[in-house]
């Protein structure tokens, strides 16, 4: 029995990294607490666990005093000097009191002990592992759906896919392959808790830095994302280097790198432009695809007015809003389209600004080849 409870921590310590000194406190430990419980004993005892041979002894420890009232835990002068003639009062005597069979009671808890510690090990390796992946992507395997949750094994643990960071176009089904972005990790006492999603514009960003180099490194840098999921995004980029075009990073040979986001977010819609301090240039690029004549700027309000060719207003606006509202989550401007005409009847005075007649084209999914769209056609 002996020798296989020291095999067994042998190879726990190898196995699982866990401290062979820290298993040996909690197994002397547990011991005491199980000749307490068994043996009735409230005495101060001490275990010696022999990491050599496997023993397993237990001490009582006595006070040496003059006058005993508590025989459990004091011993008289003249007992104490039976033993070696040389303990004084306030001395500390240790006699054996190691019960017979006392080895399968100690072996079992020491069984329970190593378990638990072995548990509580796990969890918090899985947890430090995990704390220090929030907010960045994995990929995990669907296991199984209920209406709450999709549960998404991430290898030692399971994470939980709420509905509500769910895409709306995705259907999950066990054995499902596919990236999540870890939004929290908790402690719990069943071991950590981790939330995941698919609807995080952090995903997004994760999922580029994964395809673009130029990303990754630093060269290009995510500026704003807005995001509708599984609909439609729209991401600014920009760089200091002028030699580099982050746009055309980000679309990469052929439109394969952002071809391949869109093939994860399962046909996303994603608009890439261009990142501006300038707050005409920015605002009239992220509301690409359309043609933007004039914006006109209240700094105090953070609003602006964004004069639009006639024909160019309902693709400015988009579908039920939403390219307007991308751009306005995107720049963080708030945005009033008018066409020309309309401009022209309330009486708006502007100038078409120099600098909107040569905005590189913003690039879309919908490009093939990486080349800028001809803006007078709507292609929503």
């Amino acid at each position: 029995m002996n020798t296989q409870l020291l095999d067994a921590l042998a190879a726990l310590v190898k196995e699982k990294g866990i401290s062979q000194e820290v298993l040996v406190e909690a197994i002397e430990a547990a011991i005491i607490s199980a000749y307490k419980r068994n043996f009735g004993q409230a005495q101060n005892v001490r275990v010696d666990f022999n990491m050599e041979t496997g023993s397993i002894r237990v001490f009582a420890r006595k006070e040496v005093v003059e006058e005993v009232y508590d025989s459990r835990l004091e011993l008289s002068l003249d007992e104490a000097r039976r033993i070696n003639p040389n303990y004084q009062v306030g001395d500390i005597v240790e006699i054996e009191v190691t019960p017979k069979d006392f080895g399968r009671i100690a072996a079992q808890t020491a069984k329970q002990v190593v378990t638990q510690r072995v548990r509580e090990a796990e969890r918090g390796v899985i947890y430090a592992e995990f704390i220090d992946r929030e907010e960045d992507i994995m990929t995990g395997i669907v296991q199984r759906v209920d209406p709450r949750f999709a549960y998404v094994s991430l290898g030692k643990v399971e994470a939980l896919l709420p509905v509500s960071e769910q895409m709306p176009n995705e259907t999950y089904k066990p054995h499902d392959r596919l990236k999540v972005y870890i939004t929290k990790v908790e402690k719990t006492t069943k071991g950590p808790q981790i939330f995941v999603s698919r609807t995080h514009p952090g995903l997004l960003k994760r999922l580029f830095e994964l395809e673009v180099p130029e990303i990754y490194d630093g060269t290009v840098e995510i500026k704003s994302i807005a995001r509708e999921a599984g609909d439609r995004s729209k991401i600014s980029v920009h760089c200091d280097n002028p030699e580099v075009d982050p746009v055309g990073a980000c679309v990469g040979p052929k439109g394969q790198r952002v071809q391949a986001v869109v093939d994860e977010l399962k046909g996303e819609k994603i608009d890439i432009v261009r990142w501006s301090d300038d707050p005409v240039e920015f605002v009239a690029n992220a509301l690409s695809p359309a043609k933007v004549l004039s914006v006109i700027v209240n700094e105090e309000e953070r609003a602006t007015t964004v004069i639009v060719p006639d024909y160019q207003l309902s693709l400015a606006i988009g579908k039920r809003g939403q390219n307007a509202r991308l751009a306005a989550k995107l720049t963080n401007w708030k945005i009033d389209i008018k066409s020309e005409s309309e401009a022209k009847q309330l009486g708006i005075v502007y100038e078409q600004s120099n600098s909107l007649d040569s905005l590189d084209a913003p690039i879309n999914n919908e490009n093939e080849g990486g080349k800028t769209f001809d803006l007078s056609e709507e292609i929503e």
